[in-house]
This record gives C-alpha cells, structure tokens and sequence, in this order.
C-alpha cells in the first residue's frame, strides 16, 4: 500500500473497473466458497461487466489509498447492488465507511440482497440496522441459492 497518501472514499472512473473487477472476484471467493463454481469467469469478463453494467448503472464508490483500490458499494437507485472488500483488510471498518457512504446517499432506506449462507454479510449488515424483510429460494437469482431480503431504514 502506498502509505504516502490518506485512504478515503471516492466515486469510482472507468480507470478503476480492473480493480473492482478483482475485488469483487477475490471477496466472493473467499467469503463465499459454497457459490457454484460454473459461473465464475475470468477477469477481463468481470472488468468488462464492471466497466459495461457496474459503472453504467450503479453509483459506484471505492475506498483507495493512493492508486490502490481496497473495497468498492455500488448502489443503484435505493438498492445496494455491491459492497465488497478485497479479502486481506477485511474488519478495519472500511466495510463500514463505504456503507455509511451509501446510506448518506440513500436517505429513504436501502435494500440489499444477500445470501442466506453468507452469515457473516448477514451479520455484518444486521449490526448497521439491516432487517430481512423477505426470504426467498433462490429461484429468482443467477446463483440458484436461498437470500434474503433486508432493508434499511433512516430512524428505523
């Protein structure tokens, strides 16, 4: 890590899809190995559904120190699409400070999907006063694995 340059929270560019692209890969295989193993891809695919879709669609924020991206929220509309870390910082509180992010720009609520098995996303997002408001077999999502919806509410 470049030490020389304060960590913060920025929005993302074009130039930061590589980046997000890895994180996402690397979070997601270590924090949920139980994800069917056919559908991940290699990483110029994920940079350009970053680049396509992510940065297209979503609000995207990164936390970086200098030129390194450490974590990324993607947020479209009220519903939090993404927030991924790279797997060697996680538990430092950027999980927290892109999450805040999100919520400052959300002042109505925020919705995130996340899966029944991922109990420490699950966990995590409870402490920050998400609820589950709906639970689902997974029909309805690419992975085919049970979720859940929470939901986050200002004063709620």
């Amino acid at each position: 890590m470049n030490d020389g340059e304060a960590p913060g929270i920025r929005l993302a560019t074009p130039a930061d899809a590589a980046a997000v692209a890895r994180i996402h890969m690397d979070a997601r295989a270590a924090a949920m190995p139980f994800l069917p193993v056919a559908q991940s891809r290699p990483h110029n695919e994920v940079t350009r559904w970053v680049e396509d879709v992510v940065l297209t669609e979503c609000r995207v924020w990164v936390y970086a120190q200098g030129d390194e991206v450490l974590g990324y929220a993607a947020l479209e509309g009220d519903m939090l699409e993404h927030l991924y870390l790279r797997p060697d910082v996680r538990r430092r509180g950027i999980g927290t400070l892109l999450l805040d992010t999100v919520k400052r720009h959300s002042p109505g609520g925020l919705s995130l999907w996340v899966f029944q098995e991922n109990a420490d996303a699950r966990a995590f997002y409870e402490r920050h006063g998400f609820a589950v408001v709906e639970a689902t077999d997974g029909r309805d999502n690419m992975e085919r694995l049970p979720d859940f919806l929470m939901r986050w509410t200002p004063g709620g």
